[in-house]
């Protein structure tokens, strides 16, 4: 029976988070500053924006910085989310890596029982707000075909240059919403793994998280948001080159940076199913030669005991 050895990553201390937000530049935050603060938040980010703007780099940048443990804070839940859609997925995100939710004053904390119930009831009803504005869509494109009127731009149809340069500007501002509205679910291990790793070894964990990357569409995502100037251009920067040996040492220390309570016995089957082929010879990957890369990692920094 091998030894189940945990990497451990520092975590750090509880934190309530605030976040505020208003609508426009006239309004002001004091009202929400003065809650959160009686409420304990040690730091809060304040932001201007409309409520259905996608575009919140202040957001995108707090949730970016939440680490396992952290509470974020909110006055209510229409300070944070655009839609009870929106709001499942932001919630759900922070779940996934350790992050607690509070609104003030509505009955949603994720650190209580009573809290998650209330997320349960949310979810049923964003499934039914989904429904109606599918029904709706349908019914209005009926109606339209009824009185002889064909869906779509007709502009487009036409093929005239200034809707064809509209509709790609409101593509390119679309990309750049989705990017923002997601950044939070794949921007921070960005940031933990790059320069020193690889992109090809990034997007190997971001997949094994559940998310569907190629080299290419993450480059150029985290291109377009270092452009917005909310990521940091040293993202960007070429990482080391090394030996074949090395390129599995920073995969290994990717991997248990992904998921600090992988044994080593986890680590090499994960290895196993990638394709990887052991450095040392072999079929399979066994965890002593885990750990000894592990180890070395360690003695590059490319990760903490």
């Amino acid at each position: 029976m091998a030894t189940r050895q945990r990497v451990n990553v520092q975590q750090p201390l509880r934190r309530l988070i605030g976040y505020a937000r208003v609508s426009t530049d006239d309004q002001v935050h004091d009202a929400q500053i003065d809650e959160l603060r009686a409420a304990g938040c040690d730091r809060i980010y304040q932001e201007h924006g409309s409520g259905a703007s996608r575009a919140r780099p202040v957001l995108t940048r707090l949730l970016g910085e939440l680490t396992a443990g952290d509470v974020l804070v909110v006055v209510r839940l229409d300070r944070l989310a655009r839609s009870v859609s929106h709001l499942l997925q932001v919630i759900e995100d922070l779940e996934e890596r350790g992050v607690h939710f509070r609104s003030i004053r509505d009955p949603i904390d994720t650190s209580t029982p009573q809290g998650m119930f209330s997320l349960q009831v949310l979810g049923a009803v964003a499934q039914l707000e989904r429904v109606l504005i599918a029904e709706r869509t349908k019914a209005g494109i009926k109606a339209a075909r009824a009185r002889g009127k064909l869906p779509g731009n007709p502009g487009l149809r036409e093929r005239r240059p200034e809707a064809i340069k509209a509709v790609s500007k409101a593509r390119e501002k679309l990309y750049l919403d989705e990017l923002i509205a997601s950044a939070q679910t794949w921007l921070p291990m960005v940031r933990q793994l790059r320069p020193h790793h690889s992109w090809d070894n990034v997007v190997r964990v971001l997949n094994r998280r559940g998310h569907d990357w190629t080299v290419e569409r993450l480059r150029r995502a985290v291109h377009r948001l270092v452009r917005e100037k909310l990521a940091e251009k040293e993202l960007l920067a070429r990482s080391p080159r090394r030996a074949a040996e090395d390129h599995l040492m920073k995969l290994v220390a990717a991997i248990a940076l992904a998921d600090p309570d992988l044994s080593l016995r986890d680590i090499a089957a994960q290895l196993d199913q990638m394709g990887e082929r052991p450095a040392r010879g072999g079929k399979k990957w066994q965890p002593s030669s885990v750990r000894d890369l592990l180890d070395k990692a360690h003695r590059f920094g490319l990760i903490r005991r």
